[in-house]
């Protein structure tokens, strides 16, 4: 599964739905979360220890041949801090603020790629890519209200907006530097090398009073979690990175808040009011303008016709 259909076309398609596949399974992080009391950096520290050992019988079947040079060893190093900062994040935004802030501030993550992806990967865009920018931001300030805080938002909640944008900057930096490194490491490669970086990481960040007295059961869903969402969704992922273009990726992932919110509506209780809804959505609606701002036929970079050759 590490290596690529020779069609272009069935290429394109199965990664677009290793994504999707991948994105949708990410959206029932809330519901492992709210089901695991423990502190998030504990469930962070978890979480990537089994991503990194589910990865490793992967990586020793789907080794690639090309030596990479120090320079890709040093951005496999810099892929383990990103992740850290972003899973790390990410899951404190959700143990500070509602699933729909947390979900959604972290999915500024398809904006960032965009303005980065020219620059990085020399994949083309437009201004289209810029007035999406300008939407979201909208969307976000309608999405968070800062004028209602004290009543019915609290300083918490903007901590972890503040928490879940912070991921999306790292989360943008993986995807943009999993697509840089796909001529000298298989996917599962990354996926344990950066997580020998990550997993101490996030177990210093743990506190030592967090380790003792923790719940058998709630460790049992984490785990459980890393396995699925963590470590499996995260494979996924990556094999369906390496067909498509960085920017479709990256809005094709916006099925996860699209899960989580609904996931959190019908099981968690959580309900968003109607400027909150529109806010959220013009922050989808300005990730969606993303994959439309470049042709279809013309949005293949160099780097793609690389990860074809593989």
């Amino acid at each position: 599964m590490g290596r690529a259909p020779p069609d272009g076309t069935g290429r394109r398609a199965l990664g677009y739905a290793l994504v999707a596949i991948a994105a949708s399974s990410w959206g029932t992080w809330p519901l492992v979360l709210r089901h695991a009391a423990m502190p998030a950096a504990v469930q962070s520290a978890i979480v990537m220890g089994v991503l990194t050992c589910v990865s490793l019988p992967f990586m020793l079947r789907d080794r690639v041949a090309a030596k990479a040079p120090p320079r890709a060893w040093a951005l496999v190093g810099w892929l383990g801090v990103s992740d850290a900062l972003n899973v790390g994040l990410f899951f404190a935004a959700y143990a500070r603020t509602s699933v729909a802030i947390a979900v959604l501030t972290h999915y500024l993550t398809p904006i960032l790629v965009a303005v980065a992806a020219p620059l990085v990967l020399r994949e083309p865009t437009r201004p289209r890519t810029y007035a999406a920018v300008a939407v979201s931001f909208v969307g976000l300030g309608l999405l968070l209200q800062p004028w209602r805080i004290g009543a019915g938002l609290g300083p918490s909640d903007l901590v972890g907006a503040a928490c879940g944008a912070g991921s999306a900057v790292f989360y943008a930096s993986n995807v943009l530097v999993n697509k840089r490194l796909a001529p000298w490491f298989s996917a599962s490669e990354l996926m344990f090398f950066h997580g020998l970086v990550a997993t101490p990481l996030l177990a210093m960040a743990v506190a030592r009073t967090d380790w003792v007295g923790l719940d058998p059961s709630a460790v049992r869903v984490v785990l459980l979690g890393a396995v699925g969402p963590g470590a499996l969704a995260g494979l996924v992922f990556v094999w369906g990175l390496r067909r498509v273009p960085a920017s479709h990726a990256s809005v094709l992932t916006l099925l996860e808040p699209f899960v989580a919110v609904l996931l959190a509506a019908a099981f968690l209780g959580e309900v968003l009011g109607a400027v909150q809804m529109s806010g959220g959505l013009l922050i989808l609606a300005g990730a969606l303008l993303v994959v439309f701002a470049a042709p279809e036929g013309r949005s293949a970079t160099a780097r793609d016709r690389v990860d074809s050759a593989r």
